[in-house]
């Protein structure tokens, strides 16, 4: 399925709609789409937490509960946290298998800055 990169206007599909997708589903704090309150996760309120490791865990249940609600096109596999380059930053790490090709466990791994 084909769509519109939020950023530069271009026509995506793939892989890169994939990423845009999750990236925005993450992104967007449950209750402030209008009309779509429900979409979005629980993220934003949990990247500013300390990282222990009940947070950790709260993380990546909001990281697969969000996916696996908004995001038809994965199966989720696992989500990993990896500290970033600079201190405070960190990097989550998905991956899943995807459904929209042929074969349908085409496996797909991708990482999103926090």
């Amino acid at each position: 399925m084909a769509g519109m990169s939020r950023t530069t206007g271009a026509v995506i599909d793939g892989l890169d709609s994939i990423r845009e997708s999750v990236a925005d589903i993450l992104a967007t704090p449950v209750g402030t789409r209008v009309g779509r309150r429900e979409y979005g996760s629980l993220l934003p309120d949990l990247i500013d937490q300390p990282m222990t490791g009940p947070n950790i865990l709260r993380l990546y249940a909001a990281t697969a509960l969000a996916i696996s609600r908004w995001e038809d096109r994965l199966r989720l596999r696992q989500v990993t946290l990896a500290a970033g380059a600079q201190p405070g930053a960190a990097t989550l790490n998905i991956e899943a298998d995807r459904t929209d090709t042929v074969p349908a466990a085409a496996r797909t791994r991708f990482a999103l800055p926090l």
